[in-house]
């Protein structure tokens, strides 16, 4: 666990999301929702191929089947955490239930918020679409209030790693199954949006959910640890949480550094293309300022220490600042200085 903890930690020192132009950033974000969004639904037994889930999302004049709903819902739920994220929502039984009245968006009402105790002599369990069997027989609804409180407190007050925070939201919220419909679905987004807090989230320009729904057999498998299927024989306390806790990480850790890599090739890519731009004044300008450390200058300043004009400098800065390389410093409209964007 400490290693994948390690690994993840460096692929987010690394990260060069801030390099790729907001443009391609924002292609790559709307094509991992649309990832997310077929994967997610995929591991809730969602017949729909990619290309027709992302038909789906891209079609907006037509009514949709009850699969196509699945997928477009989730990706709704990924549109309202980007704007939860922007204002840097904690986590609350108030954002999960919007989460998952937006997942199950088109159901009945009794499939939308906490479920309540059944009628006498009915049992609410998970079934096994095959057998009929019993796959999963969560806490009574009565208690899921009180769990959910405690997953809250344990999220705001323990000094646990936040990446072992999320892997504890998502097993918490699957385990204690506190809706009808689209528990698996919000586990999984809350527990994302946790990491996208917490910054490990690496700019939604991946889809975490595409390593759960790689292998949906070791996903269940890691999330269940081989325990009776009665929550009260032993999910409320596994005796050996590193089973779920270590397949957690290890997903987070191949998800980290395959985006990481995407991403910094794209923005390795878009450096080049900008010096490319440049004349070799330009260029050897700005590896002057990336080999001196400088963070930010005036222009009259680094006019003296390049033994240059004042203009010339003003020249040079203009056009490193068009490709994106220089960012001007404003004062009441004026350019007052320039930050140097590092690659």
């Amino acid at each position: 666990m400490l290693n994948s903890i390690l690994a993840i930690e460096q692929c987010k020192t690394t990260f060069q999301g801030d390099r790729v132009p907001p443009r391609l950033s924002s292609r790559m974000r709307k094509n991992s929702r649309k990832k997310s969004s077929y994967a997610s639904t995929k591991i809730e037994g969602n017949p729909l191929t990619e290309e027709q889930a992302e038909q789906a999302l891209e079609d907006v004049h037509r009514h949709f089947l009850k699969p196509e709903e699945e997928v477009r819902n989730y990706y709704a739920a990924l549109q309202i955490m980007e704007e939860r994220l922007k204002q840097e929502a904690s986590l609350s039984l108030e954002l999960l239930l919007e989460i998952q009245r937006t997942v199950v968006a088109g159901s009945s009402a009794e499939k939308i918020g906490l479920r309540g105790p059944m009628p006498s002599g009915v049992l609410f369990a998970v079934y096994d679409s095959v057998t009929g069997a019993p796959d999963y027989i969560p806490p009574e609804a009565s208690e899921v209030p009180t769990l959910l409180d405690e997953l809250f407190a344990y999220v705001e007050d323990s000094d646990d790693h936040p990446l072992v925070k999320a892997g504890v939201i998502h097993y918490q919220i699957a385990t204690i199954h506190p809706f009808e419909d689209g528990n698996g679905r919000t586990a999984r987004l809350m527990s994302g949006y946790y990491l996208d807090l917490c910054g490990y989230g690496f700019g939604g320009m991946g889809s975490l959910e595409e390593y759960f729904a790689y292998d949906v057999d070791e996903y269940y498998s890691s999330l269940q640890m081989g325990l009776p299927a009665l929550y009260y024989s032993g999910r409320e306390r596994p005796p050996h949480p590193e089973i779920w806790m270590e397949y957690f990480l290890r997903m987070v850790q191949l998800y980290a550094q395959k985006t990481s890599e995407l991403v910094n090739e794209a923005a390795s890519s878009q450096l080049n293309a900008s010096l490319s731009h440049l004349s070799p004044k330009e260029r050897a300008f700005y590896e002057h300022l990336l080999d001196e450390g400088v963070e930010e200058f005036a222009p009259i300043d680094a006019a003296r220490a390049f033994g240059v004009t004042n203009r010339t400098v003003i020249n040079w800065s203009a056009a490193l600042a068009e490709v994106g390389l220089l960012e001007p410093q404003l004062v009441k409209q004026r350019i007052r200085s320039y930050r140097v964007v590092r690659p």
